[in-house]
């Protein structure tokens, strides 16, 4: 199959051109020309055309009947002796999609036994079932066994959607397992509803460094699969009275399965609390990429207990890591008290943290867009009030001071 362009017939005018996603057709001589190696035959040059100088049969594809994959899938991740939030987000947000189907939602756990307390945990936050898989290989994470685990499962039970986090684990699973089912993948989504007319998932995330916000559909194959950013959506209460059904499977995994052996294990113990679990964050923006900058905001944070974050600007120069940004592209947060300092409220950083229960926006500039999202508004210099902020609240607390 391939486009035809009629040399006599084009006028030179360069509609196709700029109707083409994917710059399959340049103009050459004031002429079209067809690039076949970019073209993805999607036709929406030969509806620019005015005056029928290209022709071409685009291929039509037709959905295959998925009438049997039924039912919202969610992998639990397991941290410790308990779970990963994203476990409890991911459960809100599955039931939130099994509902408007009218499916169910089962939690996967991989590595449970028969004694494991997590159970009634899943169904009182959202599961109507929990299926489970006790084997020795899968007491600690590798990716080819989880993935032939997995695998087997998704073949068996054949779900509508599987909602994976985007942990570090998950992130290693999802394209595994995605490839091995030959699945469509939509990777770290903000944001997951269902299309009423063709009741299919669609599936949000930023696009671009985040300056857009891409909405993609996964037609052709199933389980839908979507990895989704932890924080985003929120857990359910938990509901003792629900009930629920707790299946267990047996896989067949022989040693051949996994090449790698994890001989020791040594928990890394962070210094510093996980963003998204903090109660009351600072975060920083352009005016403090200095040395005196990052004084005064972690002196403010020290001051009042709160984790520092950042802009991704911060990060670019170099003054944090990125596990401290916030925003479409870092993390998203919902902390009790979030203090914008000297951050101007672009849409991307607002994506990562309007979620915050009360926002303190303080910035020079009166017409910032983040006094727009903002509970308390202080225009201010941040070098200024900050300092005195600091000062205040050790007082209150009766420390000695040097500021």
């Amino acid at each position: 199959m391939s486009i035809l362009i009629q040399q006599d017939r084009c006028n030179g005018c360069g509609l196709c051109a700029r109707s083409c996603p994917y710059q399959a057709l340049e103009m050459l001589d004031k002429k079209a020309t067809w690039l076949e190696d970019r073209c993805t035959l999607c036709g929406a040059c030969l509806e620019s055309c005015k005056v029928g100088a290209l022709s071409g049969e685009i291929p039509t594809r037709e959905a295959p009947d998925f009438r049997e994959y039924r039912g919202v899938w969610v992998f639990v991740e397991r941290q410790g002796s308990g779970f990963h939030r994203s476990a409890f987000e991911l459960l809100g947000c599955a039931r939130g999609l099994a509902d408007f189907l009218g499916e169910d939602v089962s939690s996967i756990m991989l590595g449970a036994d028969s004694d494991d307390k997590g159970f009634n945990e899943l169904i009182s936050r959202g599961a109507d079932q929990c299926i489970a898989v006790n084997h020795p290989a899968l007491g600690q994470y590798r990716t080819c066994s989880y993935t032939h685990a997995l695998t087997h499962l998704v073949l068996k039970h054949r779900p509508s959607i599987l909602l994976i986090p985007a942990t570090t684990i998950g992130r290693d699973l999802a394209p595994r397992l995605a490839r091995r089912l030959k699945l469509g993948l939509t990777a770290d989504c903000t944001r997951l509803a269902i299309d009423p007319q063709e009741r299919v998932l669609l599936q949000t995330r930023p696009a671009f460094g985040g300056n857009i916000m891409a909405t993609i559909v996964t037609r052709y194959s199933r389980p839908q699969t979507a990895t989704v950013r932890p924080g985003v959506m929120k857990p359910l209460d938990i509901d003792s009275t629900r009930k629920g059904v707790i299946v267990f499977e047996d896989v067949n995994l022989p040693d051949s399965v996994d090449v790698t052996k994890i001989l020791e294990c040594v928990m890394n113990i962070e210094s510093a609390t996980n963003l998204s679990e903090a109660g009351i964050i600072v975060a920083g923006g352009r005016p403090i990429c200095s040395e005196q900058g990052m004084s005064v905001l972690k002196e403010f944070a020290e001051a009042i207990g709160a984790e520092v974050a950042c802009t991704r600007v911060v990060v670019e120069e170099g003054f944090m890591s990125t596990d401290r940004q916030v925003g479409q592209t870092g993390q998203t947060v919902r902390p009790e008290i979030y203090f914008a300092c000297g951050i101007s409220g672009a849409v991307q950083h607002r994506a990562g943290m309007d979620g915050s229960r009360y926002i303190v926006a303080i910035n020079r500039d009166p017409d910032a867009p983040i006094f727009e999202i903002a509970d308390v508004a202080v225009v201010a210099d941040i070098y200024q009030i900050l300092p005195i902020l600091t000062r205040t609240i050790k007082d209150y607390k009766g420390l000695s001071i040097t500021c």
